[in-house]
C-alpha cells in the first residue's frame, strides 16, 4: 500500500509539472495545443542523449526546458506569423516532432538508461540522504523540482509580462490598445508551456530510467484533465490555480491507481484515461450549467 501512495504522488508531482504547461495554454491562452504529445517525450530525448554522453543529470532537466520552449515558439511562429488556425499548429509540430525525437536519440524508439547518472542516483544525491529516507529519495526530490517549477511561474505570472499573457487568453484587443503585440505575448506563453512540459518528460525519463517514443502518447489529456480536475474542485480564491492544478494531477493519478488496484488490466490503462476525461468534463459542464440558471 506504502509503495502505491508513493508511486501515486511521484508520478502525480511529475505530470502535475506538464499541467502547468497545459493550463497556460489551456485556461490562460485559450489555445488548443497538441503540440504537447510531442514536447514531453523530446525532453525525454534531450535527456537521453545528454545522460548518455555524461553530462550532468541537472543540466540535461535545463537542457530539456530550453529545447521544449523551442518547440513552444515554433508552434506560436506558425500561428502567429504564418496565421495557421491554433489547432493545426499544434498537430503540425506534434508530427514533425515525432520524427526529430527518434533523429535525437538515433533512431531508437526505446532507450535504457539503467547504467547512467540520474538527478535521483549520483554521488552527490546518495550522499546527503540518510538511509532512513532512501524510500522516499524520488519522491522528494520530483517534489522540490515540481515546486520550483510552480514558485518560477507564479512569479513570472505577477510581472508585467505574465499580466500580459492573461490579458491576451481574455481579450487580445486590450493588449493591442496597450500597443503591445499580442502575437509575440502568445509564442512566449507557448515556449512557457511547452517549456514545462519537456522539463516533466525529462524528469519522467529520468525517473523510469529509459526512454520510449510513445511515451507522450494521450499528454495532453492527462493535462487537461488535472487542469480540470483542479479548478473544479478548488474554486474561488481559497488556493492559487496553480497549487489547484497541482492537487488536480495527484487526484487524477491516483483515480488511475485505484483503476489498476480493483482488478482491472495495465493494458487499459489509455481506456482509463478517456473514461475519467468523459467523466470529468460531464460533471464540470453540468456545474457550468447550473450555475447560468442560477
Amino acid at each position: 500500500m506504502e509503495q502505491l501512495i508513493i508511486g501515486v504522488f511521484e508520478q502525480g508531482f511529475i505530470y502535475a509539472i506538464m499541467a502547468l504547461g497545459v493550463y497556460i495554454t489551456y485556461k490562460i491562452l485559450d489555445f488548443p495545443d497538441l503540440s504537447v504529445d510531442s514536447t514531453f517525450p523530446l525532453g525525454a530525448a534531450v535527456t537521453t542523449v545528454m545522460l548518455s554522453s555524461g553530462k550532468n543529470p541537472l543540466f540535461a532537466l535545463i537542457a530539456a526546458t530550453a529545447a521544449g520552449a523551442i518547440a513552444g515558439m515554433v508552434t506560436g511562429i506558425i500561428h502567429v506569423k504564418f496565421k495557421v488556425r491554433d489547432l493545426l499548429s499544434g498537430i503540425i509540430v506534434m508530427t514533425g516532432l515525432y520524427t526529430l525525437n527518434l533523429r535525437i536519440v538515433g533512431g531508437s524508439a526505446n532507450v535504457p538508461l539503467f547504467n547512467y547518472k540520474s538527478v535521483f542516483d549520483n554521488d552527490f544525491i546518495n550522499g546527503i540522504f540518510p538511509e532512513a529516507l532512501a524510500p522516499y529519495k524520488t519522491v522528494i526530490i520530483i517534489f522540490i523540482i515540481m515546486i520550483i517549477a510552480k514558485i518560477v511561474l507564479d512569479l513570472y505570472l505577477k510581472t508585467k509580462s505574465g499580466y500580459l499573457l492573461r490579458a491576451v487568453g481574455d481579450n487580445e484587443t486590450i493588449v493591442t490598445s496597450l500597443a503591445k503585440d499580442s502575437g509575440f505575448v502568445k509564442i512566449v506563453g507557448l515556449a512557457i508551456s511547452n517549456g514545462l512540459v519537456a522539463l516533466a518528460g525529462s524528469v519522467m525519463c529520468q525517473q523510469q530510467r529509459f526512454f520510449e517514443i510513445s511515451m507522450g502518447t494521450g499528454t495532453i489529456v492527462i493535462g487537461l484533465a488535472s487542469v480540470i480536475i483542479g479548478t473544479n474542485v478548488f474554486k474561488g480564491n481559497l488556493i492559487k490555480a496553480t497549487t489547484a492544478v497541482v492537487i488536480g494531477s495527484v487526484i487524477y493519478k491516483a483515480c488511475v491507481a485505484i483503476a489498476i488496484e480493483v482488478g482491472l488490466p495495465a493494458t487499459d490503462l489509455k481506456l482509463i484515461t478517456a473514461v475519467l476525461f468523459l467523466i470529468i468534463l460531464i460533471i464540470s459542464m453540468d456545474r457550468k450549467k447550473k450555475v447560468k440558471k442560477a
